[in-house]
């Protein structure tokens, strides 16, 4: 879902957007997003990285905005700081983990680009969660791949998404 729409990086970074869009060279792109199972997900993932922020030093936030190159800047479902991380009124260090939750009218191959743009980064983990068929997926340069006993994990971190958990706490809501 894109418009033709194209404005300049500073009228971007000057305009409220409701809801916010992405800014990819010049354009404004569209978010599928305000479905309840995406709400709801987008939530307990949030949640789950908040109740765990002091043990696992990080910050998480919901619909920040990520300067992921000079004139490209993304909107990720769920950005995970390090704790230490500078802070700004835009991301501009490569955060932690940055997740996507699918909405009905994505797809995985929808995601690409824009996954893509996270790994140029330098983003080190970059995951998509799909509340449809409660799967998870690792993204990386070569491709997506189902985490290892649907537990989204950091390595060398305390950092673990477990997805059976998570998706029953979505179930309950």
């Amino acid at each position: 879902m894109s418009s033709a729409t194209l404005v300049s990086v500073q009228e971007y970074l000057a305009t409220s957007y409701r809801p916010d869009r992405d800014f990819v060279d010049g354009e404004l792109q569209e978010r599928n997003l305000g479905e309840l199972e995406h709400s709801l997900l987008q939530t307990a993932v949030a949640a789950w990285f908040w109740m765990r922020q002091k043990e696992w030093n990080v910050l998480p936030m919901v619909e920040q905005r990520v300067q992921v190159a000079p004139t490209r800047f993304r909107v990720p479902d769920v950005t995970v700081l390090r704790s230490d991380q500078p802070l700004g009124p835009i991301i501009t260090t490569p955060p932690l983990i940055l997740i996507e939750i699918l909405s009905k009218d994505d797809s995985l191959r929808s995601m690409r680009e824009r996954v893509d743009d996270y790994l140029n980064f330098g983003v080190k983990h970059v995951w998509i969660l799909d509340p449809a068929s409660k799967r998870a997926y690792v993204c990386s340069q070569t491709g997506f791949q189902e985490p290892e006993q649907r537990i989204l994990v950091v390595p060398n971190t305390p950092i673990r998404l477990v997805l059976s958990e998570l998706f029953d706490q979505v179930k309950r809501s």
